[in-house]
């Protein structure tokens, strides 16, 4: 993948540690996360060591060209890379086809991650717990220590307030602790490698001097990454729990994506 010059603008490979045509040190901002799978059989791996269901409880096919209805998948056809959604109806709506592996990889990776959060938050949402004398006591307790606790937070909390920065040329945007990046190469919003964390530059201290409200490209609450109250932003510790249920009946099999 290539990825712009905070200097002068040209577009490099990323894994150069400084620019050929200028020779000023890549900040890594730009690049994708580490973890982020890159590959096809990178983002096999990923599926397994993030304990995902079977894929045909998941319905996401990875490395495989499945003709039935209702299956997210990418596979190799030559040179190029395909990525497909299967609708209900049988019918295929290819999402890319192209030479560009981490391109047509991320593609399914994004699309994954959503389909992940939207399944945990179906799953939180249903259920009743009993109530009892014991456990009002218990939650009295509880909000005793969160309120304590939200206190000091408050005294000593360093964050800065959700929403857009601008930083060395690079679009952020602050939400929950995370801070994500706007990929101009990939016209799409990222998350950043603890590495790239540019919290030790921005903090509520000086939040109001980077912050900016005139994002210039696709807005990050078009993305999958975006919290809009009914918890569709990805969970930070990335596994799927083994106690909930799958179920790929919710997707929306109708759209193109």
């Amino acid at each position: 993948m290539k990825i712009k010059c905070d200097y002068c603008d040209s577009m490099i490979e990323e894994t150069e540690k400084s620019c050929p045509h200028c020779g000023a040190p890549l900040s890594g901002v730009n690049r994708m996360a580490g973890e982020q799978p890159k590959t096809i059989d990178q983002l096999k791996e990923w599926y397994v060591e993030h304990n995902l269901p079977p894929e045909e409880v998941t319905r996401f096919f990875i490395g495989k060209n499945i003709k039935e209805p209702k299956a997210f998948g990418i596979y190799q056809d030559g040179h190029d890379f395909v990525v497909y959604k299967n609708k209900a109806d049988g019918s295929r709506a290819v999402r890319y086809k192209g030479s560009d592996e981490a391109y047509a990889v991320n593609e399914l990776y994004q699309r994954l991650k959503a389909e992940i959060a939207d399944q945990k938050s179906r799953n939180g949402g249903s259920g009743s717990k009993k109530k009892d004398n014991s456990g009002l006591i218990i939650a009295g307790a509880t909000i005793g220590l969160i309120l304590f606790i939200g206190i000091l937070v408050a005294i000593f909390d360093k964050s800065p307030s959700s929403g857009y920065y601008r930083y060395n040329g690079t679009d952020y945007y602050y939400q929950g602790s995370n801070w994500y990046y706007y990929d101009t190469y990939y016209d799409d919003w990222y998350e950043t490698d603890s590495s790239d964390n540019i919290s030790q530059y921005i903090d509520s201290s000086n939040d109001d001097e980077y912050m900016v409200s005139d994002h210039q490209g696709k807005s990050f609450e078009d993305s999958s990454w975006y919290d809009s109250g009914d918890d569709r932003s990805w969970d930070n510790d990335n596994n799927w729990d083994s106690g909930d249920t799958w179920d790929s009946g919710g997707t929306d099999w109708g759209s193109d994506w």
